[in-house]
């Protein structure tokens, strides 16, 4: 996810201390995004308080103050932004810089096509995607490549830690299970039997399929059900009913018996 012609001009125009080439590395300290609004807060951005290293130590310290700078001045930008950038998530920095931009000049950024991933998910699925399908990660790999070790170091948190493992590896599965479904003879994928069956559309009226039988004396079309129950039977002329009298035993007989044994 690359600058736009726009950004990479109005980026030359503020002679930083060195070329934005690869957003993702060039501003996870945040010492170029402290330079940058530098240039339009000279009173409040000190570049002497600000380090110039990418350890996470010296990170931290750059984007708290830079925190606190937007806070104090209400510029909003999103912290899942921020969050991207300092741990070189895809496609955080681009839009952080993006935003930037239009704070600092109230222009908007014109993008040829947009991106169909959520701004707050930021992972390798697009680079993934233009791969061939030998080239793709494996679990293992796409756990490194979206899961940063500062991530971990900023928050030991060990559930919250496995938690996102775990949503990555969801995803790696998902994204494996379509790829089985849109190339199955690549997987030796064969159909299960309910897909190998004929699929045969319902019956419309099961009163109607009753009727056409009726009338044409032949059997029911293949795929309709046909209610053979006993009111079906009564429907029909042919078939006729006999009472039959049973004789029931009087019980009362048996109370007057004398009792054996006595």
């Amino acid at each position: 996810m690359g600058l736009s012609r726009e950004l990479v001009k109005w980026l030359q125009s503020l002679d930083l201390t060195w070329q934005i080439k690869t957003p993702k590395w060039d501003l996870t300290s945040g010492f170029l995004v402290a330079e940058i609004f530098s240039w339009y807060f000279p009173q409040d951005i000190q570049m002497h308080s600000y380090y110039d290293s990418t350890s996470l130590d010296p990170k931290m310290k750059n984007w708290t103050l830079l925190k606190n700078f937007f806070k104090r001045r209400r510029i909003d930008i999103p912290g899942e932004y921020i969050e991207g950038t300092i741990h070189c998530k895809e496609g955080a920095s681009t839009l952080l810089i993006e935003r930037i931009y239009e704070i600092l000049t109230n222009r908007q950024v014109r993008k040829l096509q947009k991106d169909d991933l959520p701004k707050t998910e930021f992972t390798d699925d697009a680079y993934q995607g233009k791969l061939p399908l030998h080239a793709r990660s494996t679990a293992s790999k796409a756990i490194k490549n979206n899961l940063r070790i500062t991530e971990i170091m900023a928050d030991q948190n060990l559930i919250l830690n496995a938690q996102k493992a775990q949503k990555i590896i969801n995803d790696h599965v998902d994204h494996r299970r379509e790829q089985r479904e849109d190339y199955p003879d690549r997987f030796h994928m064969k159909p299960s039997p309910g897909q190998l069956c004929i699929r045969r559309p319902p019956p419309q009226n099961t009163a109607t399929a009753i009727s056409d039988y009726n009338e044409d004396n032949e059997s029911p079309v293949a795929g309709e059900q046909v209610d053979c129950g006993i009111d079906n039977m009564a429907r029909e002329s042919s078939v006729q009913f006999k009472e039959i009298e049973v004789n029931q035993v009087d019980k009362s007989a048996f109370y007057n018996l004398p009792i054996q044994g006595y």
